[in-house]
């Protein structure tokens, strides 16, 4: 690869991290040999669907038969592999052999479908695709078939469960081999950005610089080798996986425990017989979770730290969770591209519930600007600017997208509307990028309106945010049809757009058809209009 494929920290800075303690060498692969050395009979990950329990040295191991026989595929250092897993022991399985092996895993989710998926595997190159076999009565197969007929680098996929005409996971491993080990500041996996295009953008993480977000993530959150951590979001998505997540909890040598659904019915029993200490959750479960707790049967006093991240949560929301679940609320606000802003554990009750926290890093620098880049007053309300030692530079091959998503010193536009309180803490308020945030799964409208126009009825769409009590925000398309076209019904503009293979939680919430779009003075579609008039429709009829 090309250094230009991945922008990365100029030589003082990165002299600087490594001299203040926050890159200190390390690798994934080595992280799991050293835990695994340490007290290899410690149970690292549990599946409670498969029955499995794999103790540090049993993922240690397994770690390694994979890794060899991804080699003998030849599979090497520098290869983008497609990982679509659900929560499922494999996940940490697969992507620990291709850390070993300098191999980079282009974290998909679970409800990715064609339209995606086919560009991961174009775009990146891949030469492997893991998946299930099925989820939620979904067949992967089906999905890998047309990827790989799509894309002439996709040589393997591989497939946890009965394989059909694909190569079974199972088989893969063979005996560990030696093989020359990737460098700390190796790129180690390429993770998804939402983004506020149609298309997604590549984060480039290394290994020093993500693993320093995981030990500062542990500092904050209290996790410690006693600490059992339950997954319940996709274990791809970058909220579960490091804030401190999933690699946080293994960082310390505490337990993983895979949830295989995100309901209270399947999640409580779990928390209960495993004596779960922390999780994470975005707002829309966070709620539910909550009113559910107050009638639960099932103990949960183990439960210490209740993290709620992905999208704002609404003050009044925050305040139920204490009095529900009798622990500490700990809010997240961050991004895959670096920063993390953690509330701390000793944060006063009113501070929790009604900011987004403070940076991990005495080196993650903040700015608020206006719209002409100029700091605003202390205490004003902004644009969010960021840099750091684990915010990344630039993403995977896109120069002209760095061009407009970092300044010319390095500073990443995260794209939040933020305010910094006297104290520190950020307040966010919004987003200033045309960008959903539909309960922390974030939904680009341009890519949602080029599918809604591929529809032959219609002549015109946009796509707005409108707010939701439940996601915070939901999908509200906007359409004008063509003169002449049949009737049309709002069933029908999304059966199409879920017709073409789009995520589910991007298929529009609300269909609204209109003659015309509200315009600025230039001429131009005024959006905001757009967000005001659905946020008073919504209020009229949800369902629409």
């Amino acid at each position: 690869m090309s250094p230009d494929d991945a922008p990365t920290w100029p030589s003082d800075f990165a002299e600087r991290y490594r001299a203040a303690g926050w890159w200190r060498g390390e690798t994934f692969g080595s992280m799991l040999r050293e835990r695994a050395e340490a007290h290899p009979d410690r149970i690292a990950v549990v599946d409670p669907v498969a029955d499995i329990r794999w103790s540090y040295a049993e993922l240690d191991r397994r770690a390694d038969r994979l890794a060899a026989g991804f080699l003998a595929r030849n599979i090497t250092k520098g290869d983008r592999v497609v990982v679509q897993l659900p929560n499922v022991a494999e996940f940490f399985e697969v992507v620990f052999a291709l850390f070993r092996i300098g191999a980079l895993p282009v974290f998909a989710l679970p409800a990715h479908r064609e339209t995606e998926i086919s560009y991961f595997c174009e775009f990146t190159e891949a030469v492997a695709y893991v998946i299930a076999a099925e989820h939620d009565g979904y067949d992967y197969r089906e999905l890998a078939a047309k990827a790989r007929a799509g894309t002439d680098t996709l040589r393997h996929v591989f497939v946890a469960g009965d394989p059909g005409a694909f190569e079974a996971l199972v088989d893969v491993a063979r005996a560990p081999v030696s093989c020359v080990p990737p460098r700390p500041d190796d790129l180690a996996f390429l993770q998804l950005s939402g983004g506020s295009t149609g298309v997604p953008k590549l984060i480039p993480r290394t290994h020093d610089d993500y693993i320093y977000s995981l030990r500062g993530s542990n500092d904050i959150c209290g996790v410690d080798e006693h600490s059992v951590y339950l997954c319940v979001l996709p274990a791809a998505h970058n909220f579960p996986l490091s804030s401190p997540g999933s690699l946080g909890t293994l960082y310390a040598g505490g337990r993983v425990v895979l949830c295989p659904q995100p309901s209270p019915e399947v999640a409580f029993p779990l928390i209960e017989r495993e004596g779960v200490t922390l999780t994470g959750l975005v707002p829309p479960l966070a709620l539910l979770w909550t009113q559910a707790a107050t009638a639960t049967g099932h103990d949960l006093s183990s439960l210490d730290v209740l993290l709620v991240g992905g999208a704002k949560f609404s003050e009044e929301a925050a305040r139920r969770v204490g009095p529900a679940f009798g622990c500490t609320l700990q809010q997240v606000f961050g991004m895959a591209e670096g920063l993390v802003n953690y509330t701390r554990l000793d944060d006063p009750d009113e501070v929790i519930v009604t900011t987004q926290g403070r940076p991990i890093s005495p080196d993650d620098e903040i700015l608020v600007v206006d719209d002409e880049d100029r700091v605003v007053a202390p205490g004003a309300t902004g644009h969010l600017l960021t840099r750091g030692p684990y915010t990344i530079r630039g993403y995977w091959r896109a120069p002209e997208h760095n061009a407009r998503s970092f300044t010319e010193d390095g500073f990443y536009r995260t794209g939040d509307v933020v305010r910094v309180a006297p104290s520190g803490h950020i307040v966010v308020e919004g987003r200033a990028k045309d960008q959903i945030n539909r309960g922390g799964e974030k939904v680009a409208a341009e890519e949602v309106e080029n599918h809604i126009l591929a529809h032959p009825s219609v002549h015109d769409a946009n796509v707005v945010a409108e707010p939701d009590p439940y996601l915070g925000e939901r999908v509200c398309a906007y359409v004008i049809p063509r003169p002449g076209a049949g009737p049309l019904k709002p069933v029908d503009i999304k059966r199409f757009v879920r017709e073409r293979g789009l995520a589910a939680y991007k298929v529009p919430d609300r269909v609204e058809f209109v003659d015309v779009f509200p315009q600025t003075g230039v001429g131009k579609i005024s959006k905001k209009d757009l967000r005001t008039a659905a946020a008073r429709s919504a209020a009229v009829s949800p369902n629409a």
